[in-house]
């Protein structure tokens, strides 16, 4: 059986949140960081987590997760530089990659992404844009209509070739990608979708947060 690690990001300040780090707050009587680690856990696929955390946190989080299944490594300054922390200590041949602050991803997206990622060796769960889309210049005035036909919104897990993202983030350091698929796209490397829910929101604001207990 082909075997995946997973990184999940926690190397943000939460600054556009407030003065605590939303991965520490409650939802459904865990933080959301474990709310978003145990969706991951029970794939015998999975035999490995890796959770780059930012350093003012690293230790709560050490507390929090004692299994083995689960290792700790510090963050980067940026989303890109502790992917790439965390993927120097990956061990298998294929690596999702998700968001501590997506703690609403389905387990059938998990399933549909690791499947999709050994067949097409990159991948990223994404939905349709729903919403018309405005291109707009530095007036404030709207300059057309984007055909919204062909967009799609990014979201994690992506799924990737451990081998083809470590080296594209080798190539790559220093930069400020803040998804890994688009490092693929920089290099001419395909990447393919996996549709994701739209209930499968990133936490940014407290009212992100309120929609979360709601939906759980």
């Amino acid at each position: 059986m082909d075997k995946f690690s997973v990184i999940i990001t926690a190397g943000g300040t939460s600054s556009r949140y407030g003065s605590k780090n939303k991965l520490l707050e409650e939802i459904n009587g865990k933080t959301v960081l474990e709310e978003t680690v145990s969706k991951f856990t029970d794939f015998e696929e999975i035999d490995e987590i890796i959770i780059p955390a930012n350093v003012s946190i690293i230790e709560q989080i050490k507390e929090i997760f004692t299994s083995p299944l689960i290792k700790i490594t510090e963050g980067g300054d940026t989303r890109q530089g502790s992917v790439y922390n965390a993927l120097k200590l990956v061990k298998n041949d294929y690596v999702l990659i998700h968001d501590g602050a997506r703690p609403l991803i389905r387990r059938d997206i998990i399933a549909a992404t690791i499947s999709a990622t050994i067949d097409k060796g990159a991948v990223s769960v994404m939905t349709k844009t729903t919403d018309t889309i405005k291109e707009v210049d530095s007036t404030g005035k709207i300059v057309k209509t984007i055909d919204r036909t062909k967009l799609y919104n990014t979201q994690t897990p992506q799924g990737f070739k451990t081998d083809l993202i470590r080296k594209a983030h080798s190539k790559l350091q220093g930069g400020n990608y803040t998804d890994d698929s688009s490092m693929l796209e920089e290099l001419g490397k395909p990447v393919y979708i996996v549709n994701g829910s739209y209930t499968n929101i990133k936490i940014t604001t407290k009212s992100d947060l309120d929609f979360a207990k709601l939906y759980i």
